[in-house]
């Protein structure tokens, strides 16, 4: 069984000394392009965009003053928007967050990626829950993150939000059939009117009527996805998206995290996120870096070459995990050890592609492209 291999993008690296080894201009598309052509030249699924709100910042809750970490960064969804023009095969999934937001727009927004790209376009989803981030709007008052427990009817109300934000967005993906648009010159019909149909979405925290203003995507429904590290966020992965990213440290602890997701859903498509610092002096390069700055990860951080990766990985497969997104520590060097040795050594053991098998990001990772649900009424 072939592994899905994905890589996720944010700055410099994750590690956050990676920028002072390197020159790139990161506000650039030049320097993004690279990054994505790379991605691309190596075969892998899809890239992820990072993005929030607020600057990035070392405290749970507010800037934290530093100059000597990377602050700023583009706008995800238009990036990929960019950067969809250059690429041919590859996934392009941008983060958007779904508080402060209206999820017509996101839903526009994704659903022109999709036609941009011809069809490789995927959805990050996430909450934002700082107080600093709602005070950047300033439609709402959150309390301190800091405050905040991971049961507070405050974090429910707003996984809440996000399932609704999808559910949304799906409905309007969905509100132009395939062949509503008919451009019939003859009688002087763009679109055929009874092939549009309303979302009537009424909830707790949006009402929307539709349909879209963008004709269906190609990919009928782009592909969602979230990242889960408890019990919340999986079963809103698990009813709300098409891939869950999770953070287990061992092969056990993937087990035990896809037999709980697997109890939720036996649809979502479970990948591993791993933050990973790869090549023969990968140990030094790291403690190089962490002379400069310390390292803090959510998910767990391999160090070694990619013979040992590629062993990590398949076992973790073993325990159920079907893909892995790869967080680079520095890039482009370890972009690059995972596009060329990493999936090379994979290839070599029968476990990656030799090329692309799709030309739709659904395609790639297996989900059918589902009909319209108002189709399928009418």
């Amino acid at each position: 069984m072939t592994l899905h291999l994905a890589v996720a993008l944010d700055g410099a690296g994750w590690h956050p000394a990676a920028w002072r080894e390197s020159a790139a201009d990161l506000f650039s598309a030049r320097y993004w392009a690279g990054l994505v052509a790379e991605a691309e030249r190596g075969l892998l699924d899809f890239v992820t965009i990072e993005d929030s709100l607020g600057l990035q910042s070392t405290l749970p809750d507010g800037p934290d003053e530093r100059t000597d970490r990377v602050r700023g960064r583009f706008d995800a969804v238009l990036l990929a928007a960019r950067l969809a023009p250059l690429t041919t095969r590859i996934g392009l999934v941008p983060t958007a967050t779904t508080t402060h937001t209206e999820p017509f727009h996101v839903a526009l927004g994704i659903a022109t990626l999709d036609h941009v790209s011809g069809g490789r376009a995927g959805w990050r989803v996430q909450i934002s829950a700082r107080a600093s981030e709602a005070r950047l709007v300033g439609r709402r008052e959150f309390p301190p993150l800091d405050s905040v427990k991971s049961d507070d009817p405050h974090v429910l109300d707003l996984f809440a939000e996000a399932a609704d934000s999808v559910e949304v967005a799906r409905r309007l993906w969905d509100s132009w059939e395939d062949d509503a648009e008919i451009r019939d010159v003859a009688t002087g019909r763009f679109i055929d009117r009874d092939k549009l149909h309303y979302a009537d979405f009424a909830g707790r925290f949006f009402s929307v009527k539709g349909p879209s203003i963008t004709p269906r995507p190609p990919q009928g429904q782009p592909v969602v996805t979230a990242l889960a590290h408890a019990r919340l966020p999986y079963e809103f992965a698990a009813a709300s998206a098409d891939v869950v990213y999770v953070t287990p440290h061992s092969a056990e602890e993937a087990g035990a995290i896809v037999e709980e997701v697997r109890g939720l859903s036996g649809e979502v498509k479970i990948f591993a996120d791993l933050l990973v610092f790869l090549g023969d002096g990968a140990a030094r390069r790291k403690g190089r870096l962490d002379e400069l700055d310390e390292l803090s990860s959510d998910a767990a951080t391999f160090t070694g070459t990619a013979v040992e990766l590629a062993d990590v990985l398949l076992e973790w497969r073993r325990a159920g995990i079907q893909g892995f997104r790869l967080r680079p520590g520095a890039v482009p060097y370890d972009l690059e050890q995972i596009t060329r040795g990493l999936t090379a050594e994979l290839r070599r053991r029968g476990a990656f592609r030799s090329g692309y098998e799709a030309t739709t990001l659904r395609g790639l990772l297996g989900l059918a492209r589902p009909a319209s649900r108002y189709a399928e009424a009418s």
